[in-house]
């Protein structure tokens, strides 16, 4: 018997499988403008949607904040209570900021199950969600939930032939806090692309990668999109998942701070097509999440994906909504 979860919702047909909730975006008294990571862009880039006519409010899927009970689906009670206390702080790293920050964090992105269910072969796009490098009991690297691991066990537990997941994690950084919640968990494949050289290191967690390419500092747009598309094939070819988790980082663009890469923005955008179109030819539904990136110009980076996997008709393809209502 599973516990009361406000986390499922149906969702109205005229909805797009797009998932967003104003909580994305992160203010304390202007002190997040020092921090490397763009706590605003999950509202630029449903903005930049909007400008484009392709989203309104009404037809976004509004995200919902995960209870404490849904979070022990994951986390273990000693975690959840050094945030709530505050001594603990994963997003700041060692600043400490009251819990209500924290809160504003939540597994928002879990709605975007519901997009799965009413989409069975296609996709759907949290603008936010990522925080791969936080496992069940440890956080880090700006990351304070584990909203892959939680959305991953939800579907497991609650969605009949949900049964196997495959996670590709295309984010600069190694995903080493899924990775470590599902080190035993024949059940999960991991493909984890990044560049080795950076953060978080974590040789332990490497060892539950199924598909592992590690790059090296600078790596350029032709080999990147070459080894993507070998590998996601392979990944998917070897075994064939009921459900993907699609980690989208843009950490990997040229210029960043922290990912070390360089890929263009024309690079990030045939990278999500690729991913998609995989998914698509299997008949396998993708839950993509934005994780990582950390230049101004990268919001608007993903909003022109987004607009080129609607073009392509991978999401939204009926041009209304996202198909029919999941009860």
């Amino acid at each position: 018997i599973f516990h009361h979860s406000e986390l499922f919702a149906s969702i109205p047909p005229t909805c797009l499988p797009i998932v967003y909730h104003p909580n994305y975006n992160i203010t304390f008294m202007g002190l997040e403008k020092l921090h490397p990571f763009d706590s605003g862009k999950w509202g630029k880039v449903i903005h930049f949607l909007k400008e484009e006519q392709f989203v309104s409010d009404e037809n976004l899927v509004e995200a919902r904040e995960a209870s404490d009970e849904d979070l022990l689906v994951v986390h273990t009670k000693r975690y959840l209570n050094r945030l709530k206390v505050g001594i603990y702080c994963c997003f700041f790293c060692s600043t400490l900021k009251p819990p209500v920050f924290f809160h504003q964090l939540l597994v928002y992105f879990m709605p975007s199950l519901r997009c799965l269910e009413a989409l069975p072969e296609s996709g759907s796009v949290s603008s936010g969600g990522g925080f791969h490098h936080c496992s069940s009991d440890k956080g880090g690297g700006f990351c304070a939930y584990a909203d892959i691991t939680l959305a991953i066990r939800f579907l497991f537990d609650r969605v009949e032939g949900v049964s196997t997941a495959t996670i590709i994690d295309l984010d600069a950084h190694q995903g080493n806090g899924h990775e470590r919640d599902f080190l035993d968990d024949r059940r999960v494949f991991i493909m984890d692309v990044y560049n080795h050289n950076i953060y978080p290191g974590d040789g332990f967690a490497k060892r539950a990668i199924k598909r592992k390419v590690e790059l090296e500092w600078g790596t350029e747009d032709s080999e990147y999109l070459q080894k993507v598309e070998l590998h996601c094939e392979g990944a998917l070819n070897e075994l064939r998942p009921d459900v993907i988790v699609y980690n989208a980082g843009t950490d990997i663009l040229d210029g960043d701070p922290l990912g070390g890469l360089s890929i263009s923005p024309q690079g990030i955008i045939r990278r999500d097509e690729l991913v998609f179109r995989a998914a698509r030819r299997r008949g396998i539904p993708i839950l993509m999440v934005t994780s990582g990136g950390y230049q101004k110009k990268t919001a608007r980076i993903i909003a022109d994906s987004i607009l080129n996997l609607h073009l392509q008709g991978l999401i939204g393809a009926d041009g209304s909504g996202s198909g029919p209502s999941a009860e």
